[in-house]
């Protein structure tokens, strides 16, 4: 019967240190840990892949909060069913939930949906509140280079690359897609 944890953040610039702590504090030894750095929405992770192997009928496995496991409803149904075929339970530390039990992962489906389709809901309203900015004639992007007006006039005066460039302080791809915009062909 082993004690086994796991992490997950969603990109490499995210750090694991606070979850890792927080497996730490409750016994997880540190070779069994088991961590990711990618999105949660697939089951197709290699930390998890390799806890899933590991994991045997009477061990525990302890994990910080509910969506560090899976954000997708369907994965974490089947990845909770397959630990429960083997006898695993699965402990959340933050939300105070835990498989073990008919009830425990019951609840556990039941918040995985409810997250999922809040995470849906803030998708919506970011893309509603994007396409209103977009009408209302907010620019998204960077915004023009200063010296653009006259870079666009050297490049239409037949100016050679190397002095548009000195003479506006704008780069070689700022250039390449001036001269585009004033010669599409």
């Amino acid at each position: 019967m082993a004690l086994l944890g796991y992490a997950r953040v969603s990109t490499n610039q995210q750090k694991l240190d606070i979850q890792i702590a927080g497996l730490k504090r409750e016994g997880v030894r540190d070779d069994r840990i088991y961590t990711d750095k990618a999105s949660g929405q697939s089951d197709q992770r290699e930390g998890l892949a390799k806890l899933l192997s590991r994991a045997e009928a009477g061990d525990s496995i302890l994990v910080k909060k509910l969506d560090r496991l899976g954000r997708n409803t369907l994965d974490m149904i089947n990845i909770i069913q397959e630990l429960d075929d083997k006898g695993v339970s699965v402990n959340f530390l933050d939300d105070g939930l835990s498989t073990a039990g008919s009830m425990g992962k019951m609840v556990v489906t039941i918040l995985s949906a409810v997250a999922q389709a809040e995470r849906e809901r803030i998708l919506e309203r970011t893309n509603e509140g994007r396409i209103a900015a977009m009408e209302a004639g907010i620019q998204f992007g960077r915004k023009p280079h200063k010296n653009r007006q006259k870079a666009l006039k050297l490049i239409c005066d037949s100016e050679p690359m190397a002095e548009v460039i000195s003479k506006t302080g704008i780069s070689r791809a700022t250039y390449f897609r001036l001269k585009k915009e004033v010669n599409p062909s």
